[in-house]
């Protein structure tokens, strides 16, 4: 049993976390085997985000005037908590991926950005693109109109050329 100094100690370093981290994923597991918890910490670990089991009243009191409280009160059962100061679709992918395949994983809340979430929105929120890919489309978006403009201007250019050339081969501009 852990005295009331490592108590504190895994208070204040949860808090921190939860203070640093803007999203937070609570999940509920039920007989996971160490091997199935070893990998699913490495895929948290591999989308940027710690995976952390954590007793309800500690996480209680850890989220105690942040913005975590909403999702992490009133919690029953096992508890852990996903939290990353990254990307929270690669965390949510992570996370849900690993849940298909292990039904012993399960969502209970969820807060991004600050803001708490259903579990309907964490399965939007796992469907949807990396960052990377939206910022490629949106700069192919941005770039395309200037490749079209640059596209047509050289196409005038080049009609002009030809028509010069043309002239030039028939004696029409000539001196």
């Amino acid at each position: 049993m852990k005295d009331r100094k490592k108590k504190q100690q895994d208070l204040d370093q949860l808090r921190q976390d939860l203070q640093a981290c803007a999203t937070v994923f609570v999940t509920s597991f039920d007989k996971l085997t160490v091997a199935q918890d070893f990998e699913l910490r490495k895929a948290v670990r591999g989308a940027g985000g710690r995976y952390r089991v954590v007793k309800n009243t500690l996480a209680e009191k850890a989220a105690a005037g942040l913005p975590a409280e909403a999702v992490l009160k009133n919690l029953k059962g096992t508890t852990a908590v996903a939290f990353t100061a990254g990307d929270p679709v690669a965390l949510a992918k992570a996370l849900s991926e690993y849940a298909k395949a292990n039904p012993a994983i399960t969502f209970k809340a969820g807060l991004v950005e600050g803001r708490a979430i259903d579990l309907k929105a964490i399965e939007e929120l796992a469907s949807m693109p990396p960052k990377e890919e939206i910022y490629a489309r949106l700069l192919y978006l941005i770039n395309a109109p200037a490749q079209r403009l640059v596209t047509a201007l050289q196409g005038v250019a080049r009609n002009l050329a030809v028509v010069i050339d043309q002239g030039v081969k028939e004696n029409r501009f000539s001196s």
